[in-house]
């Protein structure tokens, strides 16, 4: 079916959707795609819509082509490649009016016409598969990229940067690199000669992608920890911080075994469940080394004795929670921000955490050195609050750099001299006044020797029940948490910062806030906007807050917990503050954060999305 003469061009700005079924190898074509029109100097992003169920369930990738380099979801498609007859009635609903279905043609789909606004494309891939390929497993692996070479025709991707990609990642495996080159020129030919080529939808060449690289999330906050020093890594798989151990163990395979030896610097355990994790990551920072465990909400839940034991007994550890969908098992394969309550006081009694939020995978990399330096400094648990967004799909970044002259910050560590210079040692004896005691480790020396106590303790490291002793270490604890405001990642402001509105939000919310206000800065609406990155809040955070009359708090979970959090730990008066909640799982669009701030700030809008 021809494109309709209307349809607009649209050069370097659409969105594409693959709609498969999992468990059938698609993943390797749809990325293939992606890294191509990466490869071309456009700036892109792919997101994956999976499920929480084994083989045979459908899957969806989404690809945003965007010169103007957004890296947010849109809510559109214009472009869907509807490969699983299960969803053809949901995958025909999403594309966008003047848009384009493409379809395997071998089997008639007559529904797939009922749609007049919409261009329907048929191309007969199983059965050009079936004629070229031996194999059953093998012909299905091979519609895959069959459908890679006609996409790469419709949307004028040149086909020497897809057959370069082939190449690489076959590279030792000539025999694929002939199938796969065999099956993307079956495509591209069919498209060639049988659809209109290119649509208006197009890959123009562009020089917007130099100096940056693909990455997910979890991937970059396990080289982060390579990077930081991390030789002990505990966990227990959960979706979707497993992939961060997979990477975390992948690099110290690379890295971190002498080549001499054979020997292996590093220890990746599987642990039976997450207490059992977060119990081996304790012990191992208590024996001096820097550890670590990924989990989700779920597994916080049941760290939480141990976590109260670190906080308490003031051992260093980090841990990286990738925010999944709750309560309960919830939707494991969904993201949202729904544990900064459960993370800020984990465990019972009373207790305060430091978070980190990245926004995006570079600052997870860069945010994990940081969580180690100061979980030591702190002597104290230290969380990495991504979510499964950032964690699990592609992101365009920045190239990761690294300061070679970094050396890992052990904080108050006394050494074999410094402990024998002293009179005597006392584990919790505050002698510099912001809460953080001197510490020493394992076998340095025997007058640094003390007993490591879960239960009540006064600052010379002895059990005790007196009300007064009690009062004086856990005093202390709060006032450390206001050291650690000194110390944990700035805030960032954008704007002036004297607007009468201001915008406060943390983590993967910062793309599509960064899109929406360029909208609404083209409509007239100017807003500044506070993007947190730490708990506990800093100084510059109190002065937002008291600088604005207003302030919307954007996050993505049902509660506000955010707005929570800003309640209880700033001066703020709470009826300045209003909320705008995204909690559906999917991630937060552009679109959907503008028309809630028009709502909030009393324009028109079509559907409000404010709580107040």
């Amino acid at each position: 079916m021809p494109a309709p003469e209307h349809a607009p061009e649209r050069l370097n700005d659409f969105v594409l959707k693959f709609a498969n079924v999992n468990g059938t190898g698609s993943a390797s074509a749809n990325t293939l795609i992606m890294k191509s029109i990466f490869r071309s100097g456009v700036p892109v992003v792919g997101k994956n819509y999976f499920p929480s169920n084994i083989q045979g369930l459908p899957t969806w990738y989404e690809i945003r082509v965007s010169a103007e380099g957004h890296h947010s979801r849109t809510g559109r498609v214009d472009l869907m490649l509807a490969m699983n007859i299960e969803t053809y009635g949901r995958d025909v609903k999403e594309v966008a009016p003047g848009g384009f279905l493409l379809y395997d043609s071998t089997w008639p789909r007559s529904s797939l016409l009922e749609r007049h606004d919409i261009t329907v494309l048929g191309v007969p891939l199983a059965r050009l598969c079936n004629e070229n390929f031996e194999g059953v497993r093998n012909r299905i692996l091979m519609k895959n990229i069959c459908y890679a070479g006609v996409l790469a025709a419709l949307l004028d991707i040149d086909l020497e940067v897809i057959r370069a990609l082939v190449t690489e990642q076959y590279a030792k495996k000539p025999k694929l690199v002939d199938a796969n080159m065999k099956a993307i020129d079956l495509g591209y030919a069919f498209a060639k000669a049988n659809l209109p080529c290119p649509l208006p939808l197009r890959v123009v060449r562009l020089d917007k992608t130099a100096g940056h690289v693909l990455i997910d999330g979890n991937t970059a906050a396990g080289l982060g920890c390579l990077y930081a020093g991390a030789t002990v890594g505990a966990w227990y798989p959960i979706t979707p911080s497993t992939s961060l151990m997979d990477a975390f163990r992948g690099f110290c395979e690379r890295y971190r075994v002498d080549a001499a030896t054979g020997e292996r610097n590093y220890v990746v355990l599987q642990a039976e469940d997450e207490l059992a994790a977060i119990g081996m990551v304790i012990g191992a920072s208590w024996n001096g080394a820097r550890a670590f465990t990924p989990t989700s909400g779920p597994g916080i839940s049941l760290m939480n004795e141990f976590i109260g034991l670190a906080y308490y007994a003031e051992v260093p550890c980090v841990i990286f929670d990738v925010q999944r969908v709750g309560p309960s098992t919830g939707m494991p394969t969904r993201t949202q921000q729904c544990d900064l309550l459960l993370c800020a006081y984990a465990s019972h009694g009373d207790t305060r955490h430091v978070l980190l939020f990245p926004s995006d995978p570079a600052e997870c990399f860069h945010f994990a050195a940081q969580a180690f330096d100061l979980a030591e400094r702190l002597q104290t648990p230290v969380f990495v609050l991504s979510d499964l967004d950032i964690g699990m799909n592609d992101w365009m970044v920045p190239e990761l750099t690294w300061d070679d002259a970094y050396r890992p910050d052990r904080g108050k560590v006394l050494s074999a001299e410094e402990l024998a210079k002293l009179e005597k040692f006392h584990r919790y004896v505050d002698k510099d006044g912001d809460g953080i005691t001197y510490r020493t480790l394992p076998g340095v020396s025997p007058k640094g020797a003390y007993f490591t106590r879960g239960s009540g303790h006064n600052q010379t490291g002895g059990y005790t029940e007196d009300a007064a002793e009690y009062r004086q270490v856990v005093d202390r604890l709060k006032r450390k948490f206001g050291t650690a405001a000194t110390l944990v990642p700035k805030a960032v402001l954008e704007g002036p910062g004297n607007r009468d509105v201001g915008i406060v939000s943390h983590g993967s919310c910062d793309g599509p806030i960064r899109e929406a206000l360029g909208r609404l800065a083209r409509d007239g609406l100017t807003l500044d906007y506070l993007r947190v990155r730490a708990f506990p809040f800093g100084a510059e955070v109190e002065s937002f807050l008291a600088q604005h009359s207003a302030i919307l708090v954007i996050e993505q979970n049902r509660d506000a917990q955010l707005k929570s959090l800003l309640t209880l730990e700033t001066a703020v008066e709470k009826h300045k503050l209003r909320s705008i909640l995204h909690y559906d799982g999917l991630p937060m669009t552009a679109d959907f954060i503008a028309e809630a701030v028009r709502t909030a700030l009393g324009a028109t809008a079509r559907r409000a999305a404010v709580a107040g």
